[in-house]
């Protein structure tokens, strides 16, 4: 979060699997990002950065940022990286964004590549752990170790860049527990911010192979947005901001056939939050069989989360209750995170 509680404004620009190694089991960088596979020049980032500053949102926001996205920047050729940097320097040096991420593997780090982010204005480090559990990552051909996040993780706090981890909840081999042990060392980690995408099994991968086969199961909906609202509890009560839940997808990913299966939803993300949501308003809600009819007030901006997506919020307190919710209404008077009942 950044000044005022205003989400981090991100211009990405993808760079689809350049730098990768090889291809992990989930992946289809072209598919997520609607962008094939091959070296971008300067026009195509000046083009996308010019799009995004002449966007009607753009000047909404409080200190903007440019990110590399889809590949492993730090496995770049250095000279191409530091061209790329280059690119997109004066656009910070005319103040119109703040600074620079990159998204890349731990085990990718290498110092001169390092140096000249340092120098280049790159303030955010994101890494790809998805896991913690050495399984899990061998089991989804990661090529890497959590002890090599770990290391990564100390390499480039001392570089002095923030650090956030990407996780996968749901890959091959992962468990409710292992995501729980995940979660419990990335909060040792204490990560400036943490990403959370659960698994989906994407036409074209290796997970797709395995699904057809009859060797992986998704994770289902309810599952998922369990496992991510408790996950963003225990980050968030230890102070690590979570930025993003559930993929945004492109067009070409969403057209038909593409996700398979997993836990796809549109609004995933508001899922998890409308849940935690639900949980923090638990202790306000009258005890079952007390009330037959009842009307909630509740902050403004709250109202969407405790009603949930279509509606399912009220039939979940409903339920909790045994009283019909009649209405809700806001109240500027209520604290963040409360509702007050009022029996009709």
């Amino acid at each position: 979060m950044r000044k005022g509680g205003l989400k981090p404004f991100i211009v990405p620009i993808f760079i689809p699997n350049m730098g990768c190694p090889h291809r992990c089991i989930f992946c289809e960088q072209e598919r997520i990002t609607s962008q094939i596979r091959r070296p971008l020049n300067r026009k195509d980032i000046e083009d996308t950065l010019h799009k995004a500053i002449h966007s009607r949102r753009f000047h909404q926001q409080i200190d903007p940022e440019i990110a590399f996205y889809g590949g492993t920047f730090t496995n770049l050729p250095l000279e191409l990286m530091v061209e790329y940097l280059e690119i997109v320097a004066r656009y910070i040096d005319e103040g119109l964004f703040g600074s620079i991420r990159v998204s890349t593997r731990p085990e990718a780090l290498e110092p001169p590549g390092l140096e000249a982010m340092k120098r280049k204005g790159v303030r955010t480090v994101e890494l790809g752990a998805q896991s913690m559990d050495n399984q899990v990552l061998r089991l989804s051909r990661r090529g890497h170790t959590a002890e090599e996040t770990v290391r990564a993780v100390g390499i480039l706090k001392r570089y002095g860049f923030r650090v956030g981890i990407q996780l996968m909840p749901g890959l091959p081999g992962d468990s409710h527990e292992k995501f729980r042990e995940t979660v419990t060392k990335v909060i040792q980690l204490k990560p400036d911010m943490v990403r959370l995408y659960p698994a989906l099994v994407i036409q074209g991968t290796g997970l797709a192979r395995l699904y057809n086969e009859g060797k992986y199961e998704p994770l289902g909906l309810d599952h998922a947005v369990n496992l991510c609202t408790e996950g963003c509890v225990r980050l968030e009560t230890n102070g690590i901001p979570v930025i993003r839940i559930g993929l945004h997808a492109s067009p070409s990913l969403l057209e038909k056939d593409q996700i398979i299966a997993g836990p796809w939803h549109p609004a995933f993300g508001f899922l998890v939050r409308s849940a935690i949501h639900q949980k923090m308003i638990e202790p306000d809600l009258p005890a079952p069989g007390t009330a037959s009819q009842i009307k909630i007030l509740a902050p403004e901006r709250e109202i969407p989360l405790v009603r949930g997506h279509r509606n399912q919020g009220l039939l979940r307190i409903e339920k909790r209750t045994g009283a019909r919710v009649a209405g809700v209404k806001a109240d500027s008077k209520i604290p963040r995170g409360r509702v007050r009942v009022e029996v009709v």
